[in-house]
């Protein structure tokens, strides 16, 4: 049920127009051609969309698996005033929806000046509840109170014991957490549907649903440009296939 939508926009992606929805279905194209995809490149800013989700998706990613390690490393191995009560206040965030802030961040946006739209576009991704969730469970797990204690009376400070030693044990989760940062910020369409303004600006969800909101409703270009904007999701699950699968089995098996 899954992979038959997927094959079928592939197929369809390289018909004319008036091939897509034949019946009876035909599982292959003929006649085969680019012409969907050379369209797309040559009449619509593609690259600019492909360009602004990447960077958006890619710095945000990289930025939210640094703050919820430091911050899931805290709640797990550091005692503080408040700590509990923080700590309940983050996990209980996970239940409101996101459509309840989006006017606030908004506003706040807007009264803090803030004009740049990749900026506005990574500012929610930052510090996710859930990633510090699930760092702080791994990092209870993963890092013995011994190491740390090791670390320190060889001289290494906090930050030094954070960055060489417990990341590299947090390694499986980190992974997990980038997968799951990477495609939340790439595929949203809600936040930048209220920040974005200008068509050259869109991100690829954006962009791709103009093309079908379109008069015409070019599906064949909707379809093209699916096809085209599910491969950086495909190279970042490749590439971190195998931390993905330990950090999400790292939780049911008891050290």
């Amino acid at each position: 049920m899954f992979v038959l939508p997927l094959l079928w926009a592939l197929s369809s992606s390289f018909k004319h127009r008036g091939d897509i929805f034949t019946y009876p279905p035909q599982p292959l194209p003929s006649p085969f051609t680019l012409e969907n995809y050379t369209r797309l490149l040559e009449t619509q800013p593609f690259w600019g969309w492909f360009a602004t989700s990447t960077i958006v998706a890619v710095v945000s990613t990289a930025v939210s698996v640094f703050v919820c390690a430091l911050a899931g490393f805290a709640f797990a191995k550091y005692r503080f005033r408040g700590k509990r009560l923080l700590f309940d206040v983050m996990f209980s965030s996970m239940a409101v929806p996101f459509a309840v802030i989006v006017v606030p961040l908004f506003v706040m946006l807007i009264k803090a000046g803030v004009t740049n739209v990749y900026f506005s576009l990574i500012v929610p991704w930052v510090a996710p509840a859930f990633g510090i969730f699930m760092m702080r469970q791994y990092a209870e797990q993963a890092v013995p109170d011994s190491v740390l204690e090791a670390a320190r009376i060889d001289g290494a400070s906090e930050f030094g014991l954070f960055t060489r030693v417990v990341l590299p044990l947090l390694r499986p989760a980190l992974g997990a957490l980038a997968v799951w940062s990477f495609l939340n910020s790439y595929n949203s369409f809600f936040w930048p549907l209220i920040v974005v303004s200008d068509p050259a600006q869109y991100t690829l969800p954006l962009g791709i649903q103009s093309l079908y909101a379109a008069e015409a409703h070019q599906v064949d270009l909707v379809l093209a440009g699916s096809v085209l904007a599910a491969i950086p999701s495909l190279i970042m699950f490749i590439l971190l296939r195998k931390q993905l699968l330990d950090g999400l089995t790292a939780g049911a098996v008891k050290s």
